[in-house]
């Protein structure tokens, strides 16, 4: 059995697909992960196998870069005696400047190195690496940023789900009660629910409603609180928690445009509004959105056009106007039909192990 390393860390759309992947890859292989700090909080279990390289992120003061250079030489150093130590084969790097190190060790050992980006706009690591890496996991082959003569490299896949979405229910039309979920990822979550908590009450006033909400664990009795004050009935849960439970039971989202949580709300069939993140970089979040918006998937709001009047008549027109909503949900059947977990399983099988 070959040793395949999987670098990941930062944010929950670094670390949920190498988790997926792990899962894909290791009853053929021995897995070991890396993360920084960040990561660690998105795996529930499994931590102490889990190698911490916690790679500073590089600052724009000229003062401090000297002594970055050094951390991160040092980080490289330290990645390779890893790398030896455990005879890697094979490293596949889901992307981010935590990656740099283990990237940079596995390029001077010479071993295979595999990328994967599931954002619609190139990431900056990925693409320092793209020349030396063997393929890079794709959901689309129009990535912006992509440079067209190493196009040969993609390798397209469906997205990755985690396991447990194929054995959820599909969403359901809304009927009598609306089952609203709110997904403000795992970045900017605070300021997102600020965004749209005016929109909810006025929601709460015309029809039954139950919100399940995904938030941070600093905003959750602020949260619970305005839930209470103004009776509206509601599950609030964390980045730890299983979204699968609570997609199944909704029937329409406020979310977030990271590619995870695209990925799994349009496999299930959930008709949603997309708040792409304002900060994210390159705008790789508006670019995700507009991925599914133009297979006629979701809606688009931008944060900063936004105001409370524009997103309860876009919940009401959405509520009201069956047809349009009827659509999404067919829009959505008709891409991921080809979504099955032996299908990417021996899709991500074929790449990793005959390039």
């Amino acid at each position: 059995m070959k040793n395949i390393l999987i670098s990941t860390g930062g944010s929950g759309g670094h670390v949920i697909p190498a988790i997926i992947l792990q899962e894909h890859l290791k009853n053929k292989s021995n897995i070991y992960m890396t993360s920084d700090d960040r990561g660690t909080k998105f795996f529930n279990e499994h931590k102490e196998n889990i190698e911490i390289i916690d790679v500073p992120k590089i600052t724009k003061n000229i003062f401090l870069l000297p002594f970055q250079m050094i951390l991160l030489l040092f980080l490289i150093f330290k990645s390779l005696l890893f790398l030896k130590k455990k005879k890697i084969k094979i490293v596949i790097s889901t992307g981010g400047y935590m990656s740099l190190p283990i990237c940079m060790a596995s390029k001077i050992l010479n071993i295979d190195l595999f990328l994967f980006e599931p954002n619609m706009v190139l990431g900056r690591s990925n693409k320092f690496f793209l020349n030396s890496c063997k393929k890079i996991l794709c959901y689309s082959d129009e990535i912006k940023g992509f440079p067209y003569k190493l196009r040969n490299k993609i390798f397209l896949i469906p997205p990755l789900l985690r396991k447990e979405f194929y054995s959820n229910e599909k969403c359901k039309i809304i009927k009598d009660k609306i089952n609203l979920l709110i997904i403000g990822g795992s970045q900017g979550a605070n300021s997102f629910d600020s965004l749209i908590k005016n929109s909810i009450t006025d929601l709460s006033k015309k029809y039954r409603l139950k919100v399940f909400h995904q938030t941070s664990l600093s905003n959750y009795n602020n949260l619970k609180n305005f839930y209470l004050k103004n009776k509206i009935e509601n599950e609030l849960f964390d980045f730890n928690e299983r979204v699968s439970n609570f997609m199944s039971k909704s029937n329409i989202c406020i979310t977030r445009a990271g590619a995870s949580t695209l990925a799994e709300l349009t496999f299930l069939n959930i008709p949603h509004i997309a708040i792409p993140l304002l900060s994210a970089k390159d705008n790789h979040q508006f670019e995700n959105a507009l991925f599914y918006n133009k297979y006629g998937c979701n809606w688009i709001l931008k944060q900063n056009e936004l105001t409370d009047v524009i997103l309860i008549n876009k919940l009401l027109n959405i509520i009201e106007n069956k047809e349009e909503y009827l659509d999404k949900q067919n829009k959505m059947k008709n891409i991921n039909y080809q979504n099955t977990w032996n299908n990417i399983n021996q899709k991500i099988i074929t790449t990793i192990y005959e390039n």
